[in-house]
Parts: C-alpha cells; sequence; structure tokens
C-alpha cells in the first residue's frame, strides 16, 4: 500500500476509529444489494460479461418499482413526481394528455405544488 501510495501521490491515514468491513452494520446497502444482483441476473446474457452495460436497465427498474413500506416509487421520493416512461410517449396516458393541456404557467404552478407536497411525503415514507 505504501509503494501505491507514492506512485499515486495519496498518504494513508491509519485511524482507530475505522472498523472492518461489518455486513450486520450495513444492513440497507446489503439489502439494495442483494436486490441489485437479483435483478441484474434477470437482464444480463448468459455469459454474465454485460452487466456493466445493463446495469442501467436494472436501476431503472428498481426506481420506478413501487414500494409497499414507502407508498411510492424511489424515482417519487427523489423527483416530488412518477417517472414518465417510454412508453407513455409512444402511446399517451392521460397523465401525458392533462399535462399538455396545460400553459407553462400552469404546469410551473402545478409543479411547485407537488414539490411542496414533496417534503411531507418523504417524511411520510
Amino acid at each position: 500500500m505504501r509503494s501505491l501510495g507514492e506512485k499515486f501521490k495519496f498518504k494513508q491515514y491509519k485511524s482507530s476509529k475505522s472498523s472492518m468491513y461489518n455486513a450486520s452494520a450495513n444492513g440497507l446497502a446489503e439489502a439494495f444489494n442483494m436486490i441489485l444482483c437479483s435483478l441484474l441476473r434477470k437482464v444480463v446474457s448468459k455469459s454474465k460479461r454485460d452487466w456493466h452495460e445493463r446495469i442501467g436497465e436494472a436501476l431503472w427498474a428498481y426506481r420506478t418499482t413501487y414500494k409497499t413500506p414507502t407508498q411510492s416509487t424511489p424515482y417519487a421520493l427523489v423527483y416530488g413526481v412518477e417517472a414518465v416512461l417510454p412508453l407513455e410517449l409512444q402511446i399517451p396516458s392521460l397523465r401525458i394528455d392533462i399535462q399538455e393541456a396545460h400553459t407553462d404557467d400552469e404546469n410551473d404552478k402545478l409543479r411547485l405544488a407537488e414539490l411542496e407536497a414533496l417534503d411531507e411525503k418523504r417524511l411520510e415514507a
């Protein structure tokens, strides 16, 4: 490690406060990693060499899937609205029709109201 640090010009600090890797202390990350691995198994080819090309699809699936405990999708909790799926652009949905019927000012006011309600929704989740 010392020679690697010298080569890339970084210094390693040893601290008594850092702990070894402990999976049980990292429960949420470990749970998400299991879900992500499961999703990747479903979308990668049999050779399993294209996982890095397909990880975006797996993450999109995770972020747009409704979660019962939070009563929402992860995407909606971050952005305050549900994601517009590519299919909705090809086959217009009621949500897209309503949005396109409003003027820019009306859409701005609706979006502001949604953002104001987002903090409360996150707290409930």
